[in-house]
């Protein structure tokens, strides 16, 4: 819905507005882009079912956002969505319910004329006359050659420290000065096209100056650029004394423009991190002299805390154990609270089964045949699974990175303190697998310092170098955020099921997504979910679940196992390494045989080798599976 015009011009699902084009960032629509602005704006009206109840997840959001010295949330909100509202959408726009927008960039240009001008010019009129086609809605141009579209001038500025701006085209054309003829010129845009990046003349209509738009590219064009004037349009702000830092230019829509800081979290069973979040939220003061069992015995005695005695005493004592340890130390940073949380959600996929819910159901397959349990100490099927989403800001031109922070400055989703962020929630069901770890260990044993292994580790550190950022001023370890073969090993096995379910059993790869937990340590990690991720009923009909049971499972893991050992981009993909100076994350993979889909892999298709799994080389003493599985 357009703030100005209180005209809805189109509609995303939900976990767009998380992952893909959130708050701050820009949605291209048929005819024009818009902005998404900030919470403040966000309308509710007439909504009353809106709060997303993940108590892991809000206390996740609370310790990251410590870091970055904002208040504590209270809430994790979905979208504001209206019943009703396509059936009369005249109706639902009306009463304001929706995610405001606003054009931008905010400079159009005439299709037909060529003529540049801002949106409040006069230059524009807005088309949008009936509701049910928001994808019709568009700015014209009333010149000589009718009403042609005017199109968004796809250039803006934009900074380190998340700053958005419009292209100064009146200044950048006169070269820092004033139009010497008039005060507020008329612009012309000319496109001349060519394969050799952006080929733009801007022109005053007014002195006839004209100037391309390349002298504004690359380092050297920076120079020509101003300052940055700290502008933040998605919260209407500005920076009193500007920004200071170089501006970049930037195509309007390019992929970094906008990168997403997202937390997940899997509902969890009581006990096992599910409510003990929120009850150390509510009863803090109270709860946070518990150190010990015997702690934990003496207070549950006393009637009013009868309400413990819902939760296992180890793992209450092990959860404010960590939060004293958590306030104490140094607050971590978004990717090490989602490690955290991955911790809770392997002890309740792994360790006893719990007591069935609406959110969390868990079945152990008992029939699992003998070759299968060489190589899965457990098969589980997760009947019933809830995964909460929840944003809590962006960045710019580079991606958080927790070793670095200097190189992009998160930005907050609202101008004023907001007890609640944007969140979503999908239900599904799963496949949870552990690999059997004496399995996992002495292969990782074995091949840790293998040739081969040590081509990818070495490759990552290129990886690393080759992706460092000029704005980098910190300490920089290539190592940094190696996965392991552990890793790799159980993250190629996670992409030949998918694949192999998609292609046999019906399922849209892009419907399905993964969760690796891969850890070495006192408690080690070796264990696969593989989950339904959309809001659709393809997730939730027992479809997947039902591909868990001995026989039809055992099926799909050979022939995983038998379409790996060969690829139609063999011998190219068999052979591949990343030996020095190549620095991709992949060995034997591709599209042809390993690589999914970006909505499936949290990883984007990298650390991947089915070199590891089955014997395409001739190095049988290279792979995990064992042999009764091997094709």
């Amino acid at each position: 819905m357009s703030s100005n015009t209180n005209r809805r011009v189109g509609a995303v699902r939900p976990s767009h507005l998380m992952f893909t084009a959130g708050v701050g960032s820009l949605v291209d629509l048929p005819n024009f882009s818009v902005l998404i602005k900030g919470l403040d704006s966000w309308s509710y009206n007439g909504i009353t079912e809106y709060d997303i109840d993940e108590p892991r997840l809000r206390a996740a959001v609370n310790r990251t956002l410590q870091r970055y010295g904002r208040g504590q949330i209270e809430q994790l909100r979905a979208a504001p969505w209206l019943e009703g509202g396509d059936s009369d959408p005249k109706g639902w726009a009306a009463q304001g319910v929706g995610v405001p927008v606003t054009p931008f960039p905010q400079w159009l240009r005439c299709t037909a004329c060529n003529v540049l001008a801002a949106v409040d010019s006069g230059e524009f009129a807005f088309v949008n006359s009936n509701p049910r086609t928001p994808h019709e809605a568009k700015f014209v141009h009333d010149c000589k050659r009718g009403k042609p579209l005017a199109v968004a001038a796809r250039f803006t500025l934009v900074c380190t420290a998340g700053h958005l701006d419009e292209f100064p085209y009146t200044v950048y054309v006169h070269h820092g000065q004033t139009c010497a003829k008039s005060p507020r010129p008329k612009l012309r845009m000319k496109d001349h096209g060519g394969n050799q990046a952006a080929n733009v003349t801007i022109e005053c209509v007014a002195c006839g100056q004209k100037r391309n738009i390349r002298e504004a590219m690359g380092e050297r064009g920076r120079r020509n650029l101003p300052v940055c004037r700290g502008r933040h349009p998605h919260l209407g702000t500005y920076e009193s004394n500007g920004c200071g830092q170089a501006a970049v230019l930037m195509v309007a829509g390019a992929s970094n423009q906008w990168f997403p800081l997202t937390l997940s979290a899997l509902a969890l069973p009581k006990g096992q991190g599910g409510d003990i979040e929120k009850l150390l939220d509510d009863h803090w003061p109270e709860l946070q002299g518990i150190a010990s069992p015997e702690n934990y015995a003496l207070l549950a005695g006393i009637p009013a805390f009868g309400y413990l005695k819902e939760f296992d005493a180890d793992v209450l004592v092990a959860a404010v154990a960590a939060r004293k340890a958590g306030a104490d130390g140094a607050v971590p940073s978004a990717p090490e609270v989602q490690a955290d949380l991955f911790g809770p959600e392997w002890e309740a996929l792994s360790g006893p089964v719990p007591r069935p819910s609406d959110d969390f159901t868990l079945r152990e397959v008992t029939d699992v045949p003998e070759p299968l349990g060489e190589l899965f100490s457990d098969v589980r099927q997760v009947e019933r699974m809830r995964e909460a989403r929840a944003l809590i800001g962006f960045t710019r031109l580079d991606a958080p990175d927790p070793e670095s922070p200097e190189i992009a400055s998160r930005v907050d989703l609202s101008r004023s303190a907001q007890n609640w962020v944007p969140a979503s929630e999908v239900r599904g069901e799963g496949i949870f697998l552990r690999v059997r770890e004496d399995l996992m260990a002495e292969w990782v044993t074995r091949m840790e310092k293998s040739p081969q292994m040590m081509a990818h580790q070495e490759a990552f550190g290129r990886f690393r170098n080759n992706r460092k950022s000029d704005r980098k001023t910190s300490d920089f370890d290539p190592l940094y955020g190696w996965a392991g073969a552990r890793y790799i090993a159980l993250h190629t096995l996670s992409h030949l099921l998918i694949r192999t379910i998609a292609l046999e059993c019906g399922y849209n790869s892009a419907s399905l997504a993964e969760r690796i937990y891969a850890g070495d340590g006192p408690d080690p990690r070796a264990g696969i979910l593989i989950y339904t991720a959309v809001p659709d009923s393809e997730g939730t009909l027992g479809g997947l679940v039902s591909l868990a049971e001995g026989s039809e499972f055992d099926r799909i893991v050979r022939r995983a196992l038998a379409d790996a050992a060969r690829c139609s981009a063999d011998p190219l993909c068999a052979e591949r390494l990343p030996h020095d100076p190549a620095d991709f994350l992949h060995g034997a993979a591709c599209h042809v045989c390993l690589f999914v889909s970006e909505t499936t892999c949290e990883r984007g298709n990298r650390f991947l080798d089915r070199r590891f799994l089955v014997p395409i080389t001739g190095g049988k003493d290279q792979v995990l599976t064992p042999a009764g599985l091997l094709p």
